[in-house]
This record gives structure tokens, C-alpha cells and sequence, in this order.
């Protein structure tokens, strides 16, 4: 695919002016030039035009917000003044796999005041002698060439520390939370089971001695209508003696009679 047309494609029906990535990469330019990227694109901050055949960059267009800029596997041997005139604020510059091979051809680079990591891997100038110490002081404002810096410390991956700081400081905050919150609920519900347990002291305490009451005033129940028993029972006796001694003087009487 023609990288005018890509370049097309990958717009997706917004204006260029609000397009701030931009990869179009493994598309073809027919002359080994910059094909329909035009200073219309004035917002754009990273571009990545990784093996479309680019022999120059002649035909940049401005680009004063790009910081990061993806070259890599073309076939670009020089004119790097280019990027210095178009792309002020770059940051980041990959060439690597590209034809560039003596260090005069990165001296204009020197402008790029705001280069910070720089990479020429696989490019033929990376076998001269002296190659790591000579670009970094050709150009003393980059700290990271080829992925290390001058103490050979590995550059980091700044976004993926950016977002594995947010998620550590993020995961530490919630794992704190969480236990907090489950300390606190293993509070709540030792509190509980205490309440609870206290109340069913009180209850279980309460019932015993209602019960006890209860067996006090069925006791009290049963002594009276026992006493009430007996003294049924007793007026029952005594009604039996009296009507035996009426039956008794009854008997006397008819006895007298027949005298």
C-alpha cells in the first residue's frame, strides 16, 4: 500500500490537525520520499515510518510538537539536518537498520537540544572503534544510545515504568485497603459475636430465673391447692362424722320409741 493513501486510512475520518500518533509502518512511497504527511499534522507527537523504503527525509513537513520518531529499517544514509529544522523537540530518534556510516553524517544532530535516547543499531557506524564514546561526545545532550547509557545501564522503558508505578502504588493502596477493611471486619464481627454473646448471657439468665420463678409460683400453686385440698377433704370428713351422729341420734330415738 502507497503510504499516501495509508496515511489516509489511518486518519479515520478526523482531521490531521487532531491526530497525535501516527504508524504507518511496512507501507511504500514511490520515491523513496515522504508521501502525504504535510504540516497540517501539527499536533502529532509520535510517528513510526518503520520499513516503507525511505531513502530521505527531504520532504518532512514541520512537526514542532513530535517528540518521538520511529525510523528504523529504511534506507537512510544522510540529510539528517532535517530533523533539527522540522522536529524541534524530538526526544526520541530510532535509525537503526539504516545506511548511516561515518559520524560527520550526525553532526547536525547536535541541534537536536532535546534528544535524550538515540538509536543506530545495526547501522554500519556502530562498528567503527570508539563508536559508543565518540557519539556521546558528539552529542553530550543524549543519555541513552542504543538502549544504554555511557555507564552501560539499560535505559527503562519509560511508559511501562510510568504504568507499573501507577498500578504499584495503585495495588498497594487497595491490598492495604482490603486488609484494613477485612481487619475491620474481623473487628465488627468479633464485636458482634461478643454482643451476642453477652446478650444471650443475659437472656439464657434471665430465662433461668423466670423459670425459677416460674417453678416458685407452680410450687406455691400446688402447696395451696393442696391446702385446699385438705381442706376440702377435711370438710368432707367432718360432714360425713356429722351426718353419722345425726344418723346415730336418729337410731337412739327410734330406739326409745319402740320402749
Amino acid at each position: 500500500m502507497e503510504m499516501k493513501k495509508r496515511i489516509s486510512l489511518e486518519l479515520r475520518n478526523k482531521s490531521p490537525s487532531q491526530v497525535a500518533e501516527l504508524v504507518v509502518d511496512n507501507c511504500r512511497t514511490s520515491d523513496g520520499e515522504i508521501e502525504g504527511l504535510t504540516d497540517e499534522f501539527k499536533e502529532l507527537e509520535f510517528l513510526s515510518m518503520v520499513n516503507v523504503g525511505l531513502i530521505s527525509l527531504a520532504k518532512l513537513p514541520s512537526l514542532p510538537k513530535l517528540k518521538k520518531l520511529e525510523l528504523s529499517d529504511n534506507n537512510i544514509s544522510g540529510a539528517l539536518e532535517t530533523l533539527a529544522e522540522k522536529c524541534p523537540n524530538l526526544t526520541y530518534l530510532n535509525l537503526s537498520g539504516n545506511k548511516i556510516k561515518e559520524l560527520s553524517t550526525l553532526e547536525s544532530m547536535q541541534n537536536l537540544k532535546n534528544l535524550k535516547s538515540l538509536d543506530l543499531f545495526n547501522c554500519e557506524i556502530t562498528t567503527l572503534e570508539d563508536y559508543r564514546e565518540s557519539i556521546f561526545e558528539l552529542l553530550p545532550q543524549v543519555t541513552y544510545l542504543d538502549g544504554f547509557d555511557a555507564e552501560d545501564n539499560e535505559a527503562p522503558d519509560s511508559e511501562a515504568d510510568d504504568d507499573d508505578d501507577d498500578d504499584g502504588e495503585e495495588g498497594a493502596g487497595q491490598l492495604g485497603d482490603y486488609e484494613e477493611d477485612d481487619d475491620d471486619e474481623e473487628e465488627e464481627e468479633e464485636e458482634e459475636d461478643e454482643e451476642e454473646g453477652s446478650e444471650g448471657g443475659e437472656v439464657g439468665l434471665s430465662y433461668l430465673m423466670k423459670d425459677d420463678i416460674q417453678d416458685e409460683e407452680d410450687d406455691d400453686d400446688y402447696v395451696e391447692e393442696e391446702e385446699e385440698g385438705g381442706e376440702e377433704a377435711g370438710l368432707r370428713g367432718e360432714k360425713r362424722k356429722r351426718d353419722a351422729e345425726d344418723e346415730g341420734e336418729e337410731d337412739d330415738d327410734d330406739d326409745e320409741d319402740d320402749d
